[in-house]
């Protein structure tokens, strides 16, 4: 339990013993003890009210604050013109109290009707040009978010290098445990991926030197790290750079942008197209008998029709067609010239 979560329940138990104590107090009367209790309640469900007023607008944006604080305060400035017009000295004293009740409910009903009118049409105010909105989080607005997976895959240290990417880069404290954890691992594989993530921030921070930040970030018991990434990328303003399909695809259901090194890869290959001539050293056999298989620069499969007999060699190839698919990209090619000749 954080500490967080802490003071907030202390705050509901301590309104309701500040509820129950003012009633004993203020009553001289001394009522019964379901009073005293019926103000406890009061004093109870008031602070939770409060407190989730305040969970709710650690998630909103500044200018959702800003415009729903103003839709509130010009319903109420209504209610006060029409509570106003009426004194409670028109009343006779048995009246008064069912006046109270209505100016309540006036105040109520129409502070309730400014907010939501405000915060329904709060995507039509613009607010790009003001710097308090468009720099919420001062250094970090803006800022790339990196996650398990990239550091791991490890590319983004040549990313960072190549000085293509602006701003402050932020590891959350939660991803740098993760890493530890997995570095930890009973299991090999795992051992060495979570090492070379570990080494990887190291790399970085000689990198882009001041440009990357550790945030201290606590991974409340039950969350899970994906979860957090996204709701710091919101809070923050930033976006998320990441390999993994599943936070790739629930950043895009929070509208949180999301940077893919596996994308940009995609994006950087060598095009090539049918009737092209490439240098391809084939490495071993394909699937179909008589097929060599070998490999660009950049990781891009080339197989090579009658490539089998010329193993371990580089060879000229002519491209007969491109293959895109999920995984990525293939190309299939035949021999060319003398080569070909040889192939027959």
């Amino acid at each position: 339990m954080t500490l967080l979560i802490t003071v907030r329940i202390l705050f509901i138990i301590t309104a309701a013993v500040f509820g129950f104590v003012i009633s004993v107090v203020v009553n001289e009367s001394a009522p019964a003890m379901a009073d005293h209790l019926y103000w406890a309640a009061a004093g109870f469900f008031f602070s939770a009210l409060i407190v989730f007023i305040e969970v709710q607008t650690r998630k909103a944006h500044p200018k959702e604050l800003v415009i729903g604080a103003g839709g509130l305060l010009a319903g109420l400035l209504i209610a006060q013109m029409i509570c106003g017009a009426v004194p409670l000295s028109v009343f006779a004293s048995d009246s008064r109290n069912a006046w109270l009740a209505a100016r309540i409910s006036i105040y109520l009903v129409l502070g309730y009707v400014g907010l939501v009118v405000a915060l329904r049409y709060v995507d039509r105010f613009d607010f790009s040009n003001t710097k308090f909105f468009t720099n919420p989080a001062g250094r970090l607005a803006g800022c790339k978010i990196l996650d398990t997976s990239v550091l791991i895959d490890g590319r983004i240290v040549d990313v960072a290098r190549t000085m293509f990417l602006d701003g402050v880069m932020v590891i959350p404290s939660f991803v740098l445990l993760e890493l530890q954890a997995i570095a930890d691992s009973s299991d090999g594989l795992k051992r060495k991926r979570g090492r070379r993530g570990l080494d990887i921030v190291k790399q970085l921070q000689g990198v882009v030197e001041d440009n990357l930040e550790i945030v201290e970030r606590a991974l409340p018991r039950g969350a899970r790290v994906d979860e957090m990434l996204v709701m710091l990328a919101k809070e923050v303003g930033g976006s998320i750079l990441t390999n993994d399909y599943n936070l790739n695809k629930l950043a895009q259901i929070h509208e949180v942008k999301v940077l893919n090194i596996n994308d940009l890869a995609n994006s950087l290959k060598q095009v090539v197209l049918p009737g092209e001539e490439l240098e391809v050293y084939l490495v071993n056999q394909g699937k179909e008998e008589g097929q060599g298989v070998g490999y660009l620069d950049d990781g891009t499969m080339v197989v090579v029709d009658g490539g089998a007999h010329f193993l371990n060699r580089k060879l000229p190839v002519t491209v007969t067609s491109v293959l895109q698919t999920a995984a990525g990209r293939m190309i299939f090619s035949k021999l060319k010239g003398q080569a070909e000749a040889m192939a027959r």
